[in-house]
């Protein structure tokens, strides 16, 4: 027996650490005759992708992204900007890392240094103990003693690692000497190259009946698309990021003892992660609410945008599937409702014939009883019929009954086998059943039929 439970992949209920290195949401399943949890990411193969096929993964996210937002040239180019490498990036790194990275304490600087594994490692040290302190009020913008602070940050910068259980140290000291570590970094943790895009969509807003925009916000386009933004975000940025913003929200569900809501929390960190360092003081100003807003909707959402929209885990899952492929949220809905197989054939699980394909067997299967003469052929094809119907479809009442010791599954490339004995012996097909089977005119060829069911739309 298995029980499935929906849970942070930071941490679990016994306080023993569950890292993944793009911080998704992950399923993890206890089974009653093992203690070991096995984890289930679901952006699994979104992550394969991304590793396997760098470049046809940016370009999907891209094309998606700019389907949501409008980016100029300019803007637009920014975000093919290479990825910054850090100075412990390998060929190795990726896909099959180790999630064991923030166990490390290595011995190097890490305020004021580039983002890398170790500095992520240590400074997470800080989050955890802040995790047990989210009650303090004031947590966040009180600010800390600058004396432990200074003790603290040489500590830190020395690989040690850092027993809080003595005392000496006060979560506001913690706290103020995590936003000194994020204000230190050469740049914002969202990247200066992302910054025209979070802008961007802090504009998306609602349409009226007819078609014009409103005040109201789409929150629903704003979350999909930060989920393929931070998609781009460097795996070191977006690891942290997501450290930082799921205690930030824990934070603000205990709004009513520490007095820090979302919007006091984006106040206190939106110069640290989202405020570009080169930009002058009239532009800051002008731009100044909607970063505060941006911040403060990441707070809030945090649980989501970390996740890969369902259409690109769909999109990456039957990449190595070798199956028709949806590469933007239309597909998916498209599919969704199309009658035709191929949405069978992209769903996880085989699902049984529907009625029409039923009905178009039973009509088949008459058809060749009665207009066919009796032969060494008629009786192949009989038999094949009899396969790839179900036990509700009649074949014929004097053809014998098929043995079950080769029952095959049915599947459409089955009913493609069935179409091309049937034209092989009999050129003239029922309209009924073409207009079931597929809507074609009686004349047509079974090739275009075939080619369908692995071009992309």
């Amino acid at each position: 027996m298995l029980l499935i439970l929906k849970v942070s992949v930071f941490r679990s209920k016994n306080n023993k650490s569950m890292y993944n290195l793009q911080g998704t949401v992950c399923n993890v399943v206890i089974s009653q005759e093992s203690e070991t949890p096995i984890i289930f990411n679901p952006d699994f193969f979104v992550e394969k992708l991304r590793h396997e096929q760098p470049e046809a993964f940016t370009e999907l996210v891209l094309s998606n992204i700019t389907r949501l937002i409008d980016l100029p040239g300019a803007e637009f180019s920014q975000l093919l900007d290479e990825e910054p490498k850090t100075p412990n990036a390998t060929a190795a790194g990726g896909f099959f890392r180790s999630f064991n990275f923030l166990k490390r304490k290595d011995k190097c600087v890490v305020f004021g240094m580039p983002l890398t594994e170790e500095g992520i490692a240590q400074i997470y040290q800080l989050i955890v103990y802040l995790s047990k302190n989210l009650h303090v009020e004031g947590l966040f913008r009180v600010p800390g003693n600058s004396l432990r602070q200074q003790t603290l940050r040489e500590q830190l910068n020395s690989g040690a690692d850092i027993d809080f259980s003595s005392g000496d140290f006060h979560p506001n000291d913690v706290a103020t000497l995590l936003k000194s570590f994020l204000g230190e970094l050469p740049e914002p943790l969202l990247t200066q190259r992302h910054l025209h895009a979070h802008l961007k969509i802090t504009e998306l807003s609602l349409f009226d009946d007819h078609g014009n925009k409103t005040s109201l916000p789409d929150k629903e386009r704003q979350i999909e698309a930060l989920q393929l933004l931070l998609m781009l975000l460097p795996t070191a940025s977006r690891t942290l990021l997501k450290l930082l913003l799921d205690l930030l929200y824990h934070t603000a569900k205990q709004q009513d003892k520490n007095k820090m809501s979302a919007h006091n929390l984006a106040l206190m960190f939106a110069p640290h992660v989202i405020w570009p360092k080169n930009m002058n003081a009239s532009d800051l100003q002008e731009n100044l609410k909607k970063l505060n807003s941006s911040m403060a909707f990441l707070i809030k959402h945090s649980q989501k945008i970390f996740r890969a929209p369902a259409y690109l885990r769909e999109h990456a899952r039957l990449q190595f599937a070798n199956t028709r492929l949806i590469h933007s949220k239309d597909d998916l809905e498209l599919l969704s409702v199309g009658g035709s197989p191929f949405a069978s054939a992209c769903k996880r699980s085989a699902a049984p014939v529907d009625s029409h394909t039923e009905e178009a067997l039973r009509e088949l299967c008459r058809h060749v009883t009665d207009h066919m003469p009796n032969s060494a052929k008629k009786k192949k094809l009989i038999r094949q019929l009899g396969k790839q119907s179900s036990p509700s479809t009649p074949v014929s009442e004097s053809t014998t009954p098929t043995s079950k010791k080769h029952t095959r599954s049915r599947s459409f490339g089955g009913l493609i086998k069935v179409r091309s004995l049937y034209l092989c012996f009999n050129q003239t097909t029922p309209t009924t059943f073409t207009e079931v089977i597929k809507g074609i005119s009686p004349s047509a060829a079974v090739g275009p039929l075939v080619q369908s069911n692995s071009s992309p739309s």
